[in-house]
């Protein structure tokens, strides 16, 4: 047991390896066949949830390749996962929480976030066992890395709770819900649709993150090494994104039904809670720096890390200004 008193759960092979629409050479670019004739493949890495659906929406109305661009979705578990495809080489760009993102920049300083796609301080939300009315009563609770342990945290803080007074599993979305069923746990904090799944399996909604002060944001990221060879191509690819923001603001409805086709998520579910996510894309601001840095103390007073990246060089203030709008 560590400092954190967390415990990680072995997870079963297949959610412990991403889940790739194709076979990949790690650290390439592919530069046959595709939607786009003569285009080399880029791949994007993202989760399964709501929180994608302008990469979801993009792909069924053929906006990436409009731009002339041959960009293939890269579907993986979620949490740390699609960053840690970038930088296995398996992936150039991936769709991640600031949280998730800034403990990888540590081991893999090449990392570099471009901008913000969307962000949320209502789409995570906080899920109580049935029969645990106070969170006094919580004893032990299942989280996600990056985002969903700082969430976990802040939220026992905010309740007057010690975190080390409470025994953290550490696990991924799918498995989450199926502990509260058992009884494994007390509670969690988590994304769509698992905070739903969790409530319809013995247990029930009691709040959501911005309640205790969280937010969060969604990065454009890549590896520096690919990146300064391919920034006109990542600027195309983020503009493709603010453009698919956009429509998902003004149209849930095919939002909603090109999740479904994409990643088979319930219609009416996803269209309910997007609303919960502000889909915009901008640069990374003043603002972002600020809250990286608290994040990172976060991550630092836990030992999650050993010492800060270099937010200066890793978020590129400006990027998107430059290249992406």
């Amino acid at each position: 047991m560590d400092a954190l008193n967390v415990r990680r759960v072995r997870l079963p092979a297949v959610l412990m390896t991403l889940v790739l629409s194709s076979a990949c050479t790690a650290g390439a670019v592919d530069s046959a066949g595709g939607k786009a004739a003569g285009k080399p493949t880029v791949r994007v890495a993202l989760g399964v949830d709501a929180s994608y659906a302008p990469f979801y929406l993009a792909e069924e109305q053929g906006l990436f390749e409009k731009a002339g661009l041959n960009v293939e979705l890269v579907k993986t578990e979620g949490g740390p996962a699609a960053t840690e495809a970038v930088t296995a080489g398996t992936a150039q760009i991936a769709a991640n929480a600031d949280s998730t993102a800034l403990s990888l920049m540590v081991g893999s300083p090449g990392l570099r976030a471009l901008g913000v796609f969307q962000s949320s301080d209502r789409y995570l939300k906080v899920v109580l066992r049935d029969g645990i009315k106070s969170p006094k009563q919580i004893k032990t609770m299942a989280s996600i890395a990056g985002l969903g342990l700082y969430a976990t945290h802040s939220y026992l803080r905010h309740n007057g709770i010690d975190p080390k007074s409470v025994k953290i599993l550490q696990s991924s979305p799918p498995e989450i819900p199926g502990l509260l069923e058992q009884g494994s746990i007390d509670a969690y904090v988590l994304f769509e649709p698992w905070a739903a799944r969790g409530d319809a399996a013995g247990g029930h909604i009691a709040g959501r993150i911005g309640d205790f002060g969280v937010k969060y944001v969604q990065w454009l990221i890549a590896d520096q090494k690919w990146l300064k060879s391919n920034e006109e191509v990542a600027g195309k690819i983020f503009k493709v994104v603010a453009d698919a923001d956009k429509l998902v603001t003004d149209d849930p409805d095919a939002a909603a039904k090109a999740s479904n086709r994409q990643v088979k998520l319930p219609v009416a579910d996803t269209k309910k809670v997007l609303p919960e996510i502000t889909f915009a894309a901008r640069g990374i601001d003043d603002a972002d720096v600020t809250e990286s840095r608290k994040i990172v103390d976060f991550l630092l007073a836990q030992k999650l890390i050993k010492k800060s990246p270099d937010l200066d060089t890793a978020l590129l203030k400006g990027w998107y200004e430059q290249h992406g709008k």
